[in-house]
């Protein structure tokens, strides 16, 4: 691996100062960054699916999506801007050409831009000015997408979500039934059990069922039969 790389599960993560970001350069060293995630999509998903991701991150997870489970397409919206460029070098260290980007919150029915509060650490970065009010760097408007347009865009048969406690109230308002399977960080710190439940109930209408031996803490996996 050449000195402007780091290999992580093999993959090629451009070096870059976005990745000093609460303990992510050591993590990715460790083969252990998104580890429960990426151990679950490694289990699971197969060969030509079609993924839509909520929450891009660094791009870790739609660049192992692409180059190494060799999905179909994988269709990405990430809210914080300033990962966008950073997201594209990840996958072009990969040879990533089958990956759609959007700059774009995915919200039940869409609306006006809503305001996206930036800090130096881009894991505390979100719509929650409160959360951490001294650490906000800068304030972006950021365009929201109607969660049915996303679908009808990606046509998806797996979704991989991580969207810090948004999951309780956008995976309710959709219609899953396209999937076969469903990759899903929750946050109950924020979320409680009443979204937890809202999540599972969301999972079960759409036809798919709690996968134990693709679930591990907070990341948990439902899909179609057994």
């Amino acid at each position: 691996m050449g000195a402007d790389f780091i290999e992580s599960r093999g993959l090629r993560i451009p070096k870059d100062p976005i990745l000093n970001a609460g303990g992510v350069r050591a993590a990715l060293r460790k083969d252990a960054y998104e580890r429960r995630e990426v151990d679950a999509v490694e289990r699971v998903v197969r060969r030509h699916d079609r993924v839509l991701e909520l929450g891009g991150g660094i791009g870790f997870m739609s660049a192992f999506l692409c180059a190494r489970k060799q999905v179909e397409h994988v269709t990405t919206f990430e809210a914080n801007p300033t990962l966008i460029p950073y997201i594209r070098r990840v996958h072009a260290a990969n040879g990533v050409d089958n990956a759609t980007l959007h700059n774009a919150l995915v919200t039940p029915l869409g609306g006006p831009p809503l305001p996206f509060h930036l800090r130096d650490n881009f894991l505390a970065s979100s719509l929650d000015r409160d959360a951490e009010p001294d650490s906000v760097t800068q304030t972006v408007m950021v365009p929201q997408r109607p969660l049915a347009e996303a679908l009808a865009e990606a046509r998806p048969t797996v979704l991989v979500c991580d969207i810090e406690g948004a999951e309780a109230t956008l995976l309710p308002a959709g219609d899953w039934s396209c999937l076969r399977l469903a990759v899903i960080e929750l946050h109950p710190q924020w979320i409680g059990q009443a979204g937890v439940q809202a999540v599972f109930d969301a999972m079960h209408r759409a036809g798919l069922t709690y996968f134990p031996k693709a679930s591990e803490g907070k990341v948990v996996t439902f899909r179609q039969g057994w």
